[in-house]
């Protein structure tokens, strides 16, 4: 005879609910131990029989998401204890992995008494998984680039709705207070980047700063859960409500912005490159060399750095030109940079054309006797390398160590004056001042 409604008990529903539970955990909190009292399924050999129960809350929930097996990079572990507390009945859905294999569980978590916890769960049909595994895929919004996202109320000092994209899809409740994160969470960013965090994010500074609606942001480098540093934009939007001037509360996120950052770093490197450049020896120019001859003053200056320079003049350049044409003088020159750059390739020296025929080296953790060999060097291959229908050339040069004393204008002066010595002695020369 088929059972009515009325013929079902409190005692039966406790056998349906119980068959159709895969796991039920006793959490305490306080001590960081939790006991399985049943398990079944796929957390037969998921869930220990007794463990910690701040591993458990990283093994359940607070891993990168897709993969069961990458663990959140021990900087961010210190979040976890805050993740494991709840003032009240929450549930929330969970993708475990097992064995490679995707897993849907749902998991809801009872307040027992004091710090003790009841969390029930079990896994859902796989073909519903399935289903919402491919919604999700193709679900392509700018909110896939956000990695964190919370709510944030700096006059009770407090923060909620957190969501960490790389767990979970999903928001996660814990008590943690905005001063508390914040001082935490500055340890992820990096060095360089920490006094500008500290700024932004100061509460004074933020009351300050933002009107209600109003949106302030900055892109610094912050190490992700892998412990990878990326760039990324932090977000404040200061919220408004009924009570705006006197109601601080805030919405902040942080979104991947690395992939784009480094697109534009790499963009303007190339740029950067090409008007540094000089377009015919495909050495740097007259503007770039002299920035590094600058630098290199001010290098000295400050430090017990050897810095010494040197400067190329190719002999008799006019009668190349007058000779054979401009456009044979430019494979000459093309050549000879082309030399210099070679031979200094495994040096500390910067190269670099300075106009004309005439061509500057910047020699680092190098001193006027040493930088004195390598001018010679070049001058004895240059003496002996053909130049195709230019022939044989020579080159003379003028050498100078950089003194800590020394401004442009002096030490470029010395170089100059070395350089005009072995052009009127006779050239083919190097001359050191």
């Amino acid at each position: 005879m088929a059972k009515t409604l009325d013929d079902f008990t409190l005692q039966d529903a406790a056998s349906f609910i119980e068959r159709g539970i895969d796991a039920i955990v006793l959490v305490d909190s306080e001590s960081d131990t939790y006991k399985t009292l049943v398990k079944k399924g796929m957390f037969t050999d998921f869930i220990d029989d007794a463990g910690s129960y701040n591993a458990l809350t990283q093994k359940l929930w607070f891993h990168l998401k897709g993969s069961q097996d990458t663990e959140v990079t021990e900087d961010y572990q210190v979040f976890i204890p805050r993740f494991g507390k709840f003032k009240g009945k929450y549930s929330r859905r969970l993708k475990l992995y097992k064995d490679e294999t995707p897993h849907s569980v749902q998991m809801t978590i009872t307040p027992y008494e004091d710090n003790f916890y009841l969390l029930i769960l079990y896994e859902l049909d796989s073909s519903e998984y399935m289903k919402e595994f491919l919604t999700y895929e193709k679900v392509n919004t700018i909110q896939n680039t956000y990695l964190f996202s919370m709510y944030i109320d700096l006059f009770k000092d407090t923060t909620s709705s957190i969501s960490i994209t790389e767990i979970s899809d999903d928001t996660m409740e814990a008590e943690i207070k905005y001063s508390q994160w914040r001082m935490m969470i500055v340890n992820m960013i990096w060095p360089d980047d920490r006094p500008l965090f500290l700024e932004r994010t100061d509460p004074d500074y933020l009351k300050k700063t933002l009107q209600p609606g109003r949106t302030s942001s900055f892109d610094c480098l912050m190490k992700n859960l892998e412990g990878k540093y990326i760039w990324v934009k932090l977000t404040f939007s200061r919220s408004e409500t009924n009570n705006s001037e006197e109601d601080f509360r805030y919405v902040f996120m942080v979104q991947d912005i690395n992939e784009n950052s480094m697109q534009l770093m790499s963009t303007l490197k190339k740029y950067e490159e090409l008007a540094s450049k000089d377009t015919l020896t495909d050495i740097f120019n007259h503007g770039r060399i002299e920035t590094e001859i600058h630098n290199a003053i001010e290098i000295v200056g400050r430090t017990d750095r050897k810095v010494s320079m040197m400067m190329f003049d190719i002999d008799y350049f006019k009668t190349v030109n007058d000779s054979f044409g401009h456009a044979v003088g430019d494979i000459t020159l093309k050549h000879f940079a082309f030399m210099i750059k070679e031979y200094f390739a495994k040096k500390n020296v910067v190269v670099g054309r300075w106009g004309g025929e005439e061509f500057v080296a910047v020699c680092y953790d190098t001193d006027s006797s040493k930088a004195y060999g390598y001018a010679e060097d070049i001058r004895k291959k240059v003496q002996e390398e053909d130049f195709n229908v230019a022939g044989n050339i020579t080159v003379s040069s003028g050498v100078t160590e950089i003194l800590k004393e020394d401004e442009f204008e002096n030490a470029f002066d010395r170089m100059d004056k070395a350089l005009y010595e072995s052009k009127s002695g006779g050239r083919n020369k190097v001359t050191a001042k």
